[in-house]
């Protein structure tokens, strides 16, 4: 598991006690609890065999060896860890040689506390994201999930989803925000709670939709209030944040928040810290914590809607969930989990869907997508009768359609209105019919449907155009 910054362990080393005790102390502040200490650097190669460390604060003027002559061997044995190297010296060439060497940051004493936390803090997450690439690299090339049953409740045979849930389990672990998005209706509460379940964190999965907050109710849902904080607050309530402690955080519609909640939501994402309503005093949180959004944020941040920074910190781990028109090889999957689901809230027996249906869902644009259709059996559940479903429910079912004119313009059909020559009737259907064979991949029923026939009609036409091309060949 990746490590927190609460669990984050970090080596300072300096011949001088003074600064490592006061370096130790402003992490301690900061929210980091492992925090050791060394004052001899002939001791420091067998200190990082024997103790893990996830970021070393080296100061480069010391007795005996110099960092510059440890860099290149702690970046041989250990590349793993992050070197921050501290020195008193402005020695711009020494600078130079010590980011060759592999340090990633150079900070020159006396050093600021804020500055120093910040580089720490950097190096962690470069630590993290080194641990989460090698990860989602291994979990790709293997092609397998050691935690299927976290992805459990989406049913899918799709490959892409099958891509997507090997990065979600890559990443589960991460304590970085992690951001979903997708339309309306294609399960993003569900992926969530499978980031959730596939972190095995602790803590408890907590779900809030922040549509049409303002920013005091969006304070209190997400941070509580002290007793006294404003008029009815005659008890210390706790918020959401509080209680997904060691858990998961799910915030939904995150594009719908305003510039005030935006701002609370950003030094909670940076600092891990939060202020209730009608406190002084600030508060940790190691919850992680996931957003979901249906909206384009780029949008949202080129019209001044959405803080860029804020754009960013969420974007460090992203989900995007396709739309069902996208992975319509779940079709049948679906319908027949609906279906088991619908007549067992209904006390009916399940009943067997028509072959045509799937016809008619192959060629529909589900802009509701998996909520929709849901919804679809649901109601056809309701008005069935008989064993055999019948298709009368599905009537609205209809192809997206667009004019021919818009066709050829934008996908580039054979068809055209030319001013010298009008096309016949005939031309025009056997291009249209064409096309529509084409599309749906040579399937009639499916063309039937797209060009709004029925499969007789276009079986007729088609034996019709067979037995007219052998009468003009002969």
């Amino acid at each position: 598991m990746s490590p927190t910054q609460d669990g984050m362990a970090v080596l300072l080393v300096d011949d001088e006690e003074m600064t490592l005790h006061t370096a130790r102390l402003w992490l301690h502040k900061a929210g980091f609890s492992s925090v050791s200490i060394l004052n001899d650097n002939r001791q420091l190669l067998s200190r990082l065999t024997e103790i893990p460390v996830d970021v070393l604060v080296l100061d480069l003027l010391m007795p005996h060896n110099s960092g510059l002559e440890l860099l290149p061997e702690i970046n041989r044995i250990h590349p793993e860890i992050p070197v921050i190297v501290m020195t008193s010296s402005q020695d711009v060439e020494g600078v130079v040689e010590c980011m060759k060497q592999g340090a990633i940051d150079y900070l020159l004493k006396p050093t600021d506390p804020d500055r120093f936390v910040t580089s720490v803090r950097n190096a962690m997450q470069l630590k993290n994201l080194r641990c989460e690439l090698l990860a989602i690299r291994d979990r790709l090339q293997s092609g397998k999930l050691e935690n299927q049953s976290a992805f459990a409740p989406i049913l899918t045979h799709n490959h892409s989803m099958q891509q997507l849930f090997r990065y979600i389990e890559a990443v589960a672990c991460s304590p970085e925000p992690l951001l979903i998005t997708g339309e309306t209706g294609v399960g993003k509460e569900l992926f969530a709670r499978a980031i959730h379940d596939a972190s095995r964190r602790n803590g408890a999965f907590v779900a809030e939709n922040l549509a049409g907050l303002d920013d005091q109710v969006f304070t209190d849902t997400l941070f509580g209030h002290r007793r006294g904080a404003f008029t009815g607050a005659d008890k210390e309530r706790k918020g959401l944040v509080a209680q997904a402690a060691g858990g998961t955080l799910f915030l939904d519609e995150i594009g719908d928040i305003g510039p005030l909640a935006q701002i609370k939501l950003l030094r909670l994402l940076q600092e891990r810290c939060y202020l209730p309503l009608g406190s002084d005093q600030v508060l940790r949180t190691d919850a992680r914590i996931v957003a979901a959004t249906n909206l384009h944020l780029p949008d949202l941040v080129a019209e001044g809607r959405f803080r860029k920074d804020l754009f960013y910190r969420f974007s460090f781990h992203h989900v995007h969930v396709p739309p069902l028109r996208e992975r319509r090889d779940d079709l049948p999957l679906l319908v027949a989990h609906f279906l088991d689901e619908a007549s067992l809230a209904m006390g009916k027996p399940v009943p067997t869907p028509p072959h045509a249906l799937f016809d008619h869902l192959a060629v529909y644009p589900f802009s509701g997508n998996v909520r929709e259709l849901k919804a679809m059996i649901y109601d056809a559940v309701a008005r069935h009768r008989g064993h055999v479903m019948s298709l009368e429910s599905f009537r609205q079912l209809q192809p997206a359609q667009r004019s021919t004119i818009a066709l050829a313009a934008e996908d580039d059909l054979p068809l055209r209105i030319s001013p010298n020559r009008f096309p016949t009737m005939r031309e025009a259907e056997e291009i249209l019919i064409q096309e529509a064979l084409q599309r749906s991949g040579g399937r009639k029923s499916v063309a039937a449907a797209l060009l709004g026939l029925t499969r007789q009609a276009l079986y007729s036409r088609l034996a019709n155009k067979k037995g007219s091309d052998n009468a003009e060949s002969c």
